[in-house]
Parts: C-alpha cells; structure tokens; sequence
C-alpha cells in the first residue's frame, strides 16, 4: 500500500493524552530558518558518530537524539526553525546514518548509547543542554537522566515516548486490534504462518505505518531517515524487523519505576494517533518529579515535527520560554 505521496515505508524498512488536557488546532506559525551549519566527526565508544550544529545564539543549546534506533537525524531537521535564539544540534548515533556503522552486534546496546550521549557532549563541549528525544530518542534520554548522568540538563523534551518497551508494545497491539476489515486477524495469521516476507504482510506493515507513523507525504529529509533506517544494523540488533515486532535488545527495557529520577521541567509532545499510545505519554508526565506538560497535536501520528512542523516547532519554542 502506497500513500498519496507515492511512497512506502515498508520499502524503507524492509531488512532493516491531553495537556493535563490541551490539544492543538488551528496552525501556528514557526519562524522559517536556515542557520549555517558545522558539522564533523566526535570519537564515541565504538566508533565515530557524526554531528551537525546549526545557529550560534546565546540561549541554551538543544541536543536532539533521534529516534530508531537507526532512524538518522534527518528528519528532525525542521527544528532548524529554532536556531535563531540558540544552537541546535544534531548527530547520528553508531550505526545509523552518516555515523560509523561497526558489524560488531555486541555494540549495539542502550548502556553503550547513554555512553555515547556523554561523549558527545564532552566532544562538543555541551556542559548546558535542553535535552530533546524523539520515539527511541526518548528511551535514551530516559535511560541517561535515570543513570544520573543529567547534569546540565535544563530542560527535557520528549516526542512519541515512552518509558516502557512492554508498554509501548502493548499499545501498538492495540492500535492494531483497532483497525478495521479483520486486519489483526490478517496480520497475526501471516505471523503465525511464518509469510512476513510476503506482499500481503508488506502492504498490512503500510497500513499501520499510514495510520500511526507517518499520516502525509514525508519530507526528502524523512526519506533520507528512512533510507538510512532500512540500513541499519542499529535498527535491526536493538529494535527488530519493524516498528511493532520489537524482537531486539531494548525488548525488555523498562525504567517505569525509576522516573522520579527525572528532575527537569518536561515537555512531552505526541500525535492524536502517536503509535507510542497516549499511556506511554501519561505515565512519564505523571511519573517523573520535575514540572511536566503533555500536549497533544491533532491529525498528526508519530512524527509530528514532519507532519506540522510549524505547529512542533512553536509548542517548543513556547515551552523554551518559559521560565
């Protein structure tokens, strides 16, 4: 299944809540900008990732980390717009995108990620960040301020999150139950019957990525993400075969119980039909101990910063604002 845009995910994949309740309408207006960018290698464990900077106001630096595991920075590049009051910087983690890629699948672990989140900042010289993850992203932000690694950490921004694999599963099972015309049943029948390699199984894959991923045409920089995506051997050892069969090494992952570690004033940011289910999103708002707002974007899905990205951009800036 193609979307109108002429595009599928599944080829690029293939091998590889409310604010308190607020939600989004109408368009806000972000301000259009294309910042002069650095960019270069950092030495990280592993290997070497590679890092673009754009915009050199005095305003704290945001560091994002982008989602996947293997997804690359690209798609996040629209929060370029907020490079007019600070810098904002983007990397590819190992294994993804630009960044060394090692066939050594023993690297590939979230303790060696949260290793890398720090080398980076030391590389770049990053000692006052607000911290921004998106989707995987999330999990390693998580996983970093639970480690009490978060010094400097001003302020914490997190989109299709999660801080639970399990739970992030169990609500993709149910969005999957949801659909119509006996889907669940098709999908799980090709599971069982070992035919996940077939046409059939590809075009059920599209269905849900066209509901829960990505509901409009994707930008050339979300197709660059997904061609990075479908050759990652980050996406493959961490996460699984595709975004709802998480057979990896972060299936297990869970720090529920540990989110009182979180201390930062939060933002949390996710699509009407976000495949990390809106329990994903309440549990971190209600679980962590800094200040957190939950805002829902409406008509959007898993990335909203491609969907509406004038409307992602100025829920950030509104929340970078604020004192």
């Amino acid at each position: 299944m193609t979307k109108s845009g002429g595009w599928t995910r599944r080829a690029a994949l293939q091998g590889g809540a409310v604010v308190a309740g607020v939600a989004l309408g109408g368009t806000a207006v972000a301000r259009a900008f294309r910042a002069p960018a650095e960019e270069g290698f950092a030495r990280v464990p592993g290997g070497r990732i590679f890092w673009r900077r754009f915009g050199s106001g005095g305003k704290t630096p945001i560091l994002a980390l982008h989602g996947g595991p293997g997804a690359a920075h690209n798609y996040l590049l629209s929060m370029q717009a907020l490079a007019d009051e600070r810098p904002v910087i983007f990397y590819d983690q190992l294994g993804c995108g630009r960044a060394d890629a090692p066939v050594d699948e023993r690297l590939y672990t979230v303790q060696r990620s949260v290793d890398e989140l720090d080398a980076v900042r030391k590389a770049l010289g990053l000692d006052r960040i607000v911290l921004y993850g998106h989707s995987w992203g999330t999990v390693l932000a998580l996983e970093y301020l639970c480690q009490g690694r978060g010094k400097g950490v001003e302020k914490l921004i997190l989109g299709g999150a999660t801080a639970s694999i399990p739970q992030a599963v169990a609500g993709m099972q149910r969005l999957i139950a949801s659909l119509p015309d006996g889907f669940a049943d098709k999908l799980h029948g090709l599971e069982r019957n070992g035919k996940t390699g077939t046409p059939e199984y590809a075009a059920l894959t599209q269905r849900f990525y066209d509901n829960f991923v990505l509901r409009t045409a994707p930008t050339p920089d979300a197709l660059v993400s997904f061609d990075a995506l479908s050759k990652s051997i980050a996406y493959r050892v961490m996460n699984g075969p595709n975004e709802f069969t998480i057979t990896g090494v972060i299936r297990d992952w869970d720090r529920r119980k540990d989110l009182g570690a979180v201390t930062q004033k939060t933002l949390l940011v996710t699509g009407e039909f976000d495949e990390m289910t809106l329990d994903c999103h309440t549990t971190i708002r209600d679980g962590i101990a800094g200040d957190a707002r939950l805002a829902i974007m409406t008509g959007c899905s898993h990335l909203t910063m491609v969907e509406k990205p004038d409307a992602h951009q100025a829920l950030v800036r509104a929340f970078l604002d604020q004192a």
